[in-house]
């Protein structure tokens, strides 16, 4: 479809050049990226693995951009197996065909190169990339895209002295081509073997900081299976912005990330001079692991004294009340996440609810995983081209229900229909014994209510429906749900 073209055609033949070349001068600006992806080595938990780099980096490089920003980012491939780069957050507006994964986009093949054009649309806050085939992420190809507010529009809080990008997440040292082979068989993928911070192990990646300055760090979970929580020694932290969202800015001594969250929060560097320890470790697991960077002041007279700060409770309540505790600043300026136009997504009436119950099964003797007792497999035939061009026994739309059918689980392609501008809600529904992150591609939802046990109408009863948060990626624990409101527009993943 094109974008506005006709408009522009019938203005400029209405009322002639001057008017084009004004509104070709408006244009958003564009940012140009040419990215080669390789195999290279690294040694993040010190020994020697077969890393994946984009320009020569691991982590890969940081897009810097601003509101409304158009990015062109032309990938080489120069592995040997397909390779498809996800844009995490990123709302892909009439333009799923970019979005990386499989069923929307083609994989690069070796040798070869694809273009992706996105648009930072009316966005603002922390995202990140990844691969999204392959297991490639347990390789590398990750790192952080920064959408900064246009600088006419006011953030609710001074302009740091520097924004740091912080990348956690659990590590294997485990070649990832084996770890796929082990994931494929059926079997666990196991405990990790350590815990990255930027790409590094214990005490590996330094901040520096100016005594009495105020710094943003946008933290980001990359990793593959594990929730972690950070905390930065001697020093509170205060939360100013989720996902695209700014938060009320409520101070915590740490904060639970899950996979695949963005969070940003502010340091005020008010301590003695000292190196101070930043410490990440393990949520909810039996064996707890930690790894630390360095929280340099550029007056430090050494180690700061001292133990390493504790961890919170291993009682999933004080993270899910954490979470509870995250809330929208309705005061702030910023882009509306509804499309409809308006801030308050209370009012406006849901056309639809869906459940969502994840489960763990075994099918043909392997261990799976389910939605709804449908395990998905993708066809060989990306979704989006068997839809544009009518490619018949590709997929069939209701392949999922929108309810849990607590049945036997089964592999097939699943396919969920939606109505252009529906506005729907979702219910996360978690029976199993371990924490589950749900990313909704292409959207940003509302998280109106968490709460234990099963779902019922009764619920409704206790939603947040002033100022939830809007993000793109949430966390539920075991047996709890989430409830939340999406709006569902064209432009998102496989609509």
């Amino acid at each position: 479809m094109a974008r506005g073209g006709s408009a522009v055609a019938v203005l400029s033949f209405l009322l002639g050049l001057p008017l084009l070349s004004v509104l070709v001068a408006g244009e958003d600006p564009y940012r140009f990226f040419t990215w080669n992806v390789s195999y290279g080595d690294i040694y993040p938990l010190g020994v020697k693995q077969q890393g994946i780099l984009i320009n020569g980096q691991f982590p890969g490089p940081q897009i810097e951009a601003v509101t409304n920003d158009n990015l062109v980012v032309n990938v080489f491939n120069k592995l040997n197996e397909p390779f498809l780069l996800s844009w995490s957050g990123i709302q892909q507006r009439r333009n799923s065909f970019e979005d990386g994964v499989a069923g929307t986009t083609c994989p690069i093949p070796p040798g070869a190169n694809f273009t992706y054009i996105l648009q930072a649309k009316d966005q603002i806050g922390t995202y990140f990339y990844f691969p999204s085939l392959a297991f490639h992420k347990a390789a590398g190809g990750f790192g952080g895209i920064r959408v900064l507010s246009r600088p006419r529009i006011p953030v609710p809080f001074p302009p740091p002295a520097a924004d740091y990008t912080v990348l956690i997440g659990d590590w294997y040292k485990t070649n990832h081509t084996d770890l796929r082979y082990m994931l494929d068989s059926g079997k666990a993928l196991g405990f990790p073997d350590g815990l990255l911070i930027n790409g590094r192990g214990w005490n590996g990646y330094t901040f520096t900081v100016q005594p009495g300055m105020t710094y943003r760090f946008r933290i980001t979970n990359v990793g593959l299976a594990t929730s972690l929580n950070i905390r930065f020694q001697g020093h509170t932290i205060k939360l100013v912005e989720v996902e695209g969202s700014h938060t009320m800015q409520t101070a915590y001594s740490s904060l639970d990330v899950h996979l695949g969250q963005s969070y940003s929060v502010l340091l005020t560097a008010d301590q003695p001079g000292f190196d101070y320890s930043i410490v990440v470790s393990t949520r909810f697991t039996t064996k707890i692991i930690s790894t630390t960077a360095v929280l340099h002041y550029a007056n430090s007279a050494g180690k700061a004294p001292g133990p390493l700060p504790g961890g919170p409770t291993t009682q999933i309540d004080w993270s899910l009340n954490q979470a509870r505790s995250i809330r929208w600043n309705l005061t702030a300026s910023g882009p509306r996440p509804n499309p409809q136009g308006s801030y308050h997504y209370g009012q406006v009436p849901t056309t639809r609810t869906i459940r969502l119950a994840n489960s763990a099964a075994t099918i043909n003797g392997k261990q799976r995983y389910a939605v709804n007792s449908v395990s998905h497999v993708n066809a060989d035939t990306p979704l989006k081209i068997a839809d544009y061009y009518k490619i018949a026994g590709v997929f069939s739309v209701g392949t999922i229900s929108d309810s849990p059918t607590y049945g036997g689980a089964y592999l097939r392609t699943s396919v969920m229909g939606a109505d252009y501008r529906g506005y729907v809600e979702i219910v996360f529904e978690n029976s199993e014994n371990e924490v589950q992150s749900w990313h909704i591609d292409g959207y940003a939802f509302w998280v109106v209510g968490m709460n234990g046990g099963k779902w019922s109408p009764a619920s409704r009863q206790i939603y947040n429906l002033r100022d939830g948060v809007s993000r793109y990626t949430v966390q539920f624990t075991p047996m709890h749900g989430l409830q939340s409101t999406c709006p569902l527009t064209t432009w998102a993943c496989g609509t």
